[in-house]
Order: structure tokens, then C-alpha cells, then sequence
């Protein structure tokens, strides 16, 4: 039987892929690197399918040189690295994994909360340095979560799951998107407002919303200067949603108390940035995602969604379904 050739664009353990191996023959990309690599770049006229990450732009001067090309299978629960219009253009169904990482990126998001009410960086590197003489009643004081307003930028299934969260340790939930989600507001006592009265009042905002034109930058020297200085912006969504220049001005200029970043832009940040150099902004690299269950699950979910458009079948998730018309 002939073998679907597909690349993948960096490694992932084998056993993640086991459901496809007698299907596929795989061309890898390397590890350590962003982007299409250009030693596997070559193959892209060659290859049905393509298992990319979300550092990997894909855009429509890499889809015209794969003639071939059936399937892009993104694993991650977004697409903005991938060109959609380009890909329908082509017949090109582009594949998404929503839903596995929601528990794991809802974890994390509370997981950064605390940690920078609580100053548990400041305190662990005080006791790294031996400046840990004693018990003191004043020193590393934080703040709780009970009381707490909660403003949530995006209420999808990431954002309501960190809201049930947030729920639990007594936050009160402020929220705002596209539309109002009653649903919500009913199971946990949500409000909805507009973005500039949720800034206005919220001690801890965070970020769920997809990356778009409406949403790039939406956190800039404008919106930052809305919040109260005593707040905390959390990004567990996409990077270039803050303005990152604005963001090294509000720490400097104490617009805002902190800041907690899984992700960034550029991405990765560079070193040598100065975001690097505030005791109160945590930086992750882009962590959200980082459970076992769930990037294995973002792997079978992945990989499914591969096999469907290697087949002419339709994928399980499909984030541009108007590919089809291409195809009549």
C-alpha cells in the first residue's frame, strides 16, 4: 500500500503518532527551531499533508510550491499562524485541536494568578539567597483571590473554564466579548461589560480571546492606562494581544502591579529584552498546553484530523469548511 507523504514539521514522540505510522511515511522537521526549516522547506511540492506547529507560519508563498497538498493538520487550538484564506483558495482543509487544552491552559491561568499575589517568585529567590533569617509577619505579603473582581477578556471554553475556577476561591467574575453569555451569567454570577469598564475595575485581568484584527494589540498604552495600578494582566492567549512596548511602559511606570505572561511578542522573547528585568512580570514559554493528557491528546485529535483530509473525508475540526467549494 502507498504511504501518504506528510510533514511534520518538528518532532513529537512516536507513540503519540502510533494511530497513523502505517499510513504515513513522515518527513521531520528539526527540533529547536521556529518555523518551516529550510532543509524540509524543499519538500513541500512532494508532500499530501502537513503536521505544523503554531510557531510555524504557513502562509500562501509556501502553499503555492505544494501542488500536492490536501490537508495542513495545526497542532494547537488556533490557526492565525496559517493563511485560511489562502489554504480555501487552494482546496486546502486546515485542521484545528480545540477542547484538549482547555483544562490544562484554565490551570495555568490560575496557576500565574497566584503565583504573583502571592510573590512566590520574590520569596523562592530570597530563600535561594539566604535572605530567609526568620519568620516575618511583613515581608512577601500578598494578596488572596476571595473578593477578588476577575475581568475575563474572551469567554469561550477556556475563558469560562478558568470563570468556574475563579468561582471556586470567591472572585467575582466580570466579563466581556462578542456577545453576552447568559448561560454563564446564571451558573456563576457573571456580569458582562464593555472592556473599558471591566479595565477600569477588575483587580486581575486575563486574556482568552482569539487572535484577531479586532483583538491584535487590543491591550496597548490606551487600555493599560484603564486599568488600576494596583491590577494584574494575565495572557495565556496569544502574544501580539498586548502591545508589548505599552506593557514595558506600564510596569516601568506602575500603570499596572503585574504582569504574567505565557505568551509574547515576539515569540520566544528574546533574553536581552527588557520585560525580563521587572521582578513583577513572570514570563512562561508558552507552557499552557504542557500536560501530558493534553498535548497527547492535541496528537490523536491531530492526527485524525490528518487521516480525514488525506482521505477526501471531513475533518473532525475543520477552521476554514469553504475549502470545499474549491474541490465541486
Amino acid at each position: 500500500m502507498n504511504k501518504y507523504k506528510v510533514l511534520l514539521t518538528h518532532p513529537l514522540p512516536a507513540d503519540w503518532l502510533a494511530s497513523v505510522s502505517g499510513e504515513v511515511d513522515w518527513v521531520v522537521g528539526p527540533d529547536n527551531c521556529m518555523g518551516i526549516s529550510p532543509e524540509v522547506k524543499a519538500c513541500l511540492p512532494e508532500v499530501d499533508g502537513i503536521l505544523s506547529f503554531l510557531c510555524d507560519r504557513i502562509s500562501g508563498e509556501h502553499l503555492a510550491t505544494a501542488g500536492k497538498l490536501k490537508v495542513i493538520s495545526n497542532y494547537a487550538a488556533g490557526t492565525d499562524n496559517i493563511d485560511l484564506a489562502a489554504c480555501s483558495r487552494q482546496g486546502i482543509a486546515v485542521g484545528n485541536t480545540p477542547g484538549a487544552l482547555t483544562d490544562a491552559t484554565a490551570d495555568l491561568t490560575l496557576a500565574l494568578m497566584l503565583t504573583l499575589l502571592r510573590q512566590l517568585p520574590q520569596a523562592a529567590e530570597a530563600a535561594r539567597k539566604g535572605d530567609w533569617k526568620m519568620w516575618y509577619a511583613s515581608r512577601w505579603l500578598g494578596e488572596g483571590l476571595r473578593g477578588a473582581k476577575l475581568g475575563i477578556v474572551g469567554m469561550g471554553k477556556i475563558g469560562s473554564e478558568v470563570a468556574r475556577r475563579a468561582s471556586g476561591f470567591g472572585m467575582e467574575i466580570i466579563y466581556t466579548g462578542r456577545n453576552p453569555k447568559p448561560e454563564i451569567e446564571s451558573e456563576l454570577s457573571a456580569r458582562y461589560a464593555k472592556l473599558q469598564e471591566l479595565l477600569a475595575v477588575c483587580d486581575i485581568v486575563t486574556l482568552h480571546a482569539p487572535l484577531t484584527q479586532e483583538t491584535h494589540h487590543l491591550i496597548n498604552e490606551t487600555t493599560l492606562k484603564l486599568m488600576k495600578p494596583n491590577s494584574i494582566l494575565i495572557n495565556t492567549a496569544r502574544g501580539a494581544e498586548v502591545e508589548t512596548s505599552a506593557l514595558v511602559r506600564a510596569l516601568k511606570e506602575g500603570w499596572i502591579k503585574a504582569a504574567g505572561l505565557d505568551v509574547t511578542d515576539p515569540e520566544p522573547l528574546p533574553p536581552d529584552h527588557p520585560l525580563y528585568a521587572f521582578s513583577n512580570c513572570l514570563i512562561l514559554p508558552h507552557i499552557g498546553s504542557a500536560t501530558i493528557s493534553a498535548r497527547r491528546k492535541m496528537a490523536e485529535m491531530a492526527c485524525a484530523n490528518l487521516m480525514a483530509g488525506l482521505r477526501g473525508e471531513a475533518l473532525t475540526h475543520c477552521a476554514n469548511p469553504e475549502y470545499k467549494e474549491q474541490l465541486k
